[in-house]
């Protein structure tokens, strides 16, 4: 492989944006890797010239044999949501040489700071998951592409009732046609844009502020039986028991008003969560409460083992209910489970408890078992009383630990 490889960040006015040594590295490398529109920059390069299209694993191969010298232009940053992370994960001795990023030229144009902005990226991924990731932040950088363009994402903001947002959009940055302003989101919804832009987003106002263990009330419910929701009590030590990160992946399943699946995803909020309901006013109820507090989580309508199959492996899995197919249900999420992953299943019966937990030691889990018993205050005239909600089992359920080979014994 040739030691003599470098990237080099390139703005939208092209050989503008590079100091005269970088023109220079350019000029006299043999290979000049590029996009189309970067190489259009150099149309008098005298050496060999290579488009980078959608195979980078084949453009990597020819690079790692290749022993010219070799020149990678690269939009802006390389190293930042750019080419330049796989590049230099893949070959040795590269030299990076940046540009200034699209989005330091954007907070610029826009006159405000961004070492203190969110940044993340919807281009070329999907928006899925973005309301809660970007939820209560006060400042927020996109970068977009011809799909989740700064409409779709107006349209997408909107669904979720997020109108404290006001959006700058930056296009053609440096370009000819570089257009900067402010949108209301409702403008922005109904605009167009180029397809090089980014978009920043502030928060104008407060938004709306949902603790862990949102009221049960605040959940839209099945009527008349209004009481089959995971109560707050229960849900938050459930939830505890799931032991989540900021990027775990978790089911819910039997999510009836999703208020689990929901809690969960304001935790876990640079992962994913994955519902399903067999009933389908109960999945209903979950889409509106997911709507109201801006979680875009997965939700089918199916019951469960079946719907699973499409679902990414979790790390934790809460099932609030099973519809009697239990040693199923419980086979397939042991084998789904990441490595040192839990399962929490609440149990209103002790047949149910009886069962999860023979069947948790069939499939190979330990089990540690809680008994909540919760009551809460209830006015009578002057004075309080308490009325007693359900007791509740709370099983955690992890994969049982191999014992340590040549472990020592206490004599």
């Amino acid at each position: 492989m040739s030691t003599n490889m470098k990237v080099i960040g390139i703005g939208d006015n092209g050989q503008g944006s590079l100091i005269p040594l970088y023109s220079k590295w350019i000029n006299e490398c043999e290979v000049l890797v590029g996009g189309e529109r970067n190489l259009a920059f150099f149309p008098n390069f005298a050496g060999e010239k290579i488009v980078i299209k959608s195979s980078l694993p084949e453009l990597i191969q020819k690079l790692q044999t290749e022993a010219r010298s070799v020149v990678i232009l690269a939009s802006g940053d390389p190293l930042f949501y750019g080419i330049g992370g796989y590049v230099a994960k893949k070959l040795e001795g590269v030299q990076f040489y940046p540009a200034v990023s699209s989005i330091q030229l954007a907070f610029a144009r826009m006159g405000e700071s961004w070492h203190d902005a969110y940044i993340t990226s919807v281009h070329g991924r999907s928006i899925k998951g973005l309301a809660q990731r970007i939820d209560g932040k006060d400042k927020i950088a996109l970068l977009t592409d011809e799909t989740n363009s700064p409409s779709a994402i107006a349209s997408y903001l909107l669904s979720y009732g997020m109108t404290e947002y006001r959006a700058f959009v930056a296009e053609n940055l440096e370009g000819d046609e570089e257009r900067c302003g402010w949108y209301e989101l409702e403008q922005l919804r109904e605009a167009s844009f180029s397809p090089l832009n980014v978009v920043i987003l502030k928060r104008q106002s407060t938004g709306p502020v949902w603790p862990l263990g949102i009221e049960d009330d605040q959940f839209a419910q099945r009527k008349p039986d209004k009481g089959l929701i995971t109560k707050k009590e229960i849900r938050v030590l459930s939830i505890s028991q799931l032991g989540l990160r900021a990027d775990s992946v978790v089911w819910d399943i039997g999510t009836c008003t999703g208020s689990v699946a929901i809690e969960a995803a304001r935790i876990a909020r640079e992962g994913a969560v994955f519902a399903i309901e067999k009933n389908e006013d109960d999945l209903r109820n979950c889409l509106e409460n997911s709507a109201k507090f801006r979680v875009d989580l997965t939700a089918v309508h199916s019951r469960a083992p079946k719907g699973l199959e499409g679902f990414a492996d979790p790390d934790a899995i809460f099932i609030g209910g099973s519809g009697g197919e239990m040693e199923e249900l419980l086979a397939v999420c042991a084998s789904r489970l990441k490595p040192n992953g839990r399962i929490v299943l609440n149990a209103a019966t002790i047949e149910t408890l009886y069962e999860a937990d023979k069947t948790f030691a069939k499939v190979g889990f330990t089990t540690q078992i809680s008994l909540v018993q919760v009551s809460r205050s209830k006015p009578i005239l002057h004075m309080k009383r308490f009325d007693a909600l359900n007791p509740i089992y709370i099983i955690t359920a992890e994969r049982k630990q191999a014992d340590s080979e040549g472990g020592s014994s206490d004599e």
